[in-house]
């Protein structure tokens, strides 16, 4: 998989591009022409002069990796956390009604944990932890499920049965005898 747990390069491959850019700065120190570079290792030559760029102002340590690009902005000790908070309730939390929102659960992590996320993040993140879409049963208080069911047997086979006259029919409007 290319990107495992949602984003960035395995760590193989990350190690395998520092290796790419440390080659690089072992023949920058060399003298080499960003050209020639970029066509031994086989990258491109824009990527070369940004290596370059960088190995000028930092040295060799300046192409080594930084880590994931994608790590994750929420520890799971912070997702413990929210989860606590997110089964204690919408209404514990100012909010009006019992639903939980993506915007909600946005909004009770920028106060709680102190971490502003996209909506879209939140949404990968309640994903990736378990937590799926849940459809709330919307049924009124006042429903009688016996009179649901009696409908549902004696008047509903009535109503869905066919309206239109069942034989042989016309396929023209002007002339409707005509098969």
């Amino acid at each position: 998989m290319r990107y495992p747990e949602g984003g960035g390069l395995t760590a193989e491959r990350r190690a395998f591009r520092e290796g790419i850019r440390l080659q690089a700065g072992e023949r920058f120190t060399a003298g080499e022409k960003t050209v020639v570079i970029a066509k031994d290792l086989r990258v491109s030559v824009r990527s070369v002069e940004r290596w370059r760029r960088a190995w000028r102002e930092g040295g060799i340590e300046a192409l080594r990796s930084t880590g994931p690009a994608n790590s994750p902005t929420v520890t799971d000790a912070q997702f413990s956390m929210l989860e606590e908070e997110l089964c204690k309730g919408p209404s514990a939390h100012g909010f009006e009604d019992e639903r939980w929102t993506l915007v909600r659960v946005q909004t009770v992590i920028r106060r709680r944990l102190r971490v502003s996320l996209s909506v879209a993040t939140v949404w990968r993140l309640l994903k990736r932890h378990g937590w799926s879409w849940q459809a709330p049963a919307r049924r009124a208080l006042e429903r009688d499920e016996h009179a649901v069911e009696l409908w549902k047997k004696e008047v509903w086979p009535q109503v869905k049965a066919s309206r239109r006259h069942v034989g042989a029919g016309s396929s023209s409007r002007t002339r409707p005898d005509s098969p």
